[in-house]
């Protein structure tokens, strides 16, 4: 049996969140090593890409968190075995990076600056991408993105609208996936709901 290490920060979410999940539903033992901020800067220069998360398999680092999801999210059975479904998940793990990359360039900003841009990507990248998800969730059938069954896409899906919904996010409205894509709502209590996901929530109670 391989020995698993997920580094990522000390935090219930982002992207190594659905990795933990998926993790555990598929019952596999792994280090979940979680560091501060601090530490991410002290340690960053070691990683390839400067990045976190990386999962070392005996010992071997591996990085990007949607090659990572998909390897884990195989063991678990949470990943698409028919190619066109595995497209279909890939795309929205693809799109989901891309909007927590416009996300992302927000950070460090302060005061107006910060209020801002990010009242600029409420308005524009964010409502783009919610729509988009909506479109592609009711093109799944309306209870799961890929398959007709839970993904690791399912589960970044979930992640990102707890995140939105949060009120982490300065200056981005709590009520906007409500406002702009409502389906996401019902998707997220519906992935919250499946015992694999509640199950690890137990563990981090």
């Amino acid at each position: 049996m391989a020995k698993y290490k997920l580094t990522y920060f000390d935090i219930d979410g982002g992207r190594a969140e659905p990795i933990r999940i998926a993790f555990h539903a598929a019952g596999i033992e792994f280090e979940d090593h979680r560091i501060s901020f601090p530490q991410f800067r002290e340690l960053r220069p070691g990683w390839r890409f400067n990045a976190v998360p990386v999962l070392e398999i005996d010992g071997a680092a591996v990085t990007q968190s949607n090659a990572i999801g998909r390897y884990v999210g195989k063991m678990a059975g949470l990943y698409p075995t028919d190619d066109l479904e595995a497209l279909y998940c890939d795309e929205i793990l693809g799109a989901l990076e891309d909007l927590s990359h416009h996300i992302g360039q927000t950070f460090g900003l302060e005061g107006d600056a910060l209020e801002a841009a990010r009242k600029k990507l409420a308005e524009e990248r964010i409502t783009v991408f919610l729509r988009g998800l909506a479109e592609l969730l009711a093109r799944g059938g309306g209870q799961h993105f890929a398959g007709k069954a839970l993904t690791v896409a399912d589960l970044k899906v979930l992640v990102m609208t707890k995140w939105l919904r949060s009120g982490q996010l300065d200056h981005i409205p709590t009520d906007i996936v409500q406002q702009v894509a409502p389906s996401l709502i019902e998707h997220q209590e519906r992935v919250a709901g499946d015992p694999r996901v509640v199950a690890y929530y137990a563990t981090r109670a």
